[in-house]
């Protein structure tokens, strides 16, 4: 498996709560600049239409040796494959208050096919936000303490 780009900012602004993987619909020059790792899910989000889930936000670049005549909108919605018992739970579990789906990571699984895990999750306060670092700050200095000792 290798990880072409992470969220890492989703795990600062969210609780997670469940993990899912799920397939993406992507154009052949868009695979190309994946494998390149030209490809940013920071402000990325998911949101279904008309019951299906797409991902909103989603950057990738155009690559220079793709065909410049054939260049795809690099932040289009783009459909993922979900199974429909995955869907439905989705859909139910978002539609309670304060719960949303973003993306996690993108990567390519064993068999060479790019997938994109997606979580639920729930917004943090900043409270919430607070606290995460200084128990971040309080275990990094507690691993030098012992490494030091």
């Amino acid at each position: 498996m290798k990880i072409v780009a992470t969220n890492k900012k989703a795990y600062h602004d969210f609780e997670i709560i469940e993990k899912y993987e799920a397939g993406i619909v992507l154009a052949g020059s868009e695979v190309k600049a994946i494998r390149a790792g030209r490809v940013n899910l920071k402000d990325s989000f998911i949101k279904f239409v008309k019951g299906e889930p797409y991902v909103f936000g989603m950057h990738i670049s155009h690559l220079d040796s793709a065909n410049p005549h054939f260049k795809p909108d690099e932040k289009r919605p783009r459909k993922l494959l979900l199974h429909k018992k995955e869907i439905a739970k989705l859909i139910g579990k978002t539609s309670e208050k304060g719960y949303t789906l973003i993306p996690l990571k993108l990567y390519f699984n064993n068999k060479n096919i790019a997938k994109l895990e997606i979580a639920l999750a729930k917004g943090k306060t900043l409270h919430d936000k607070r606290e995460t670092l200084k128990k971040k700050i309080l275990d990094r200095e507690a691993k030098a303490a012992m490494k030091n000792y």
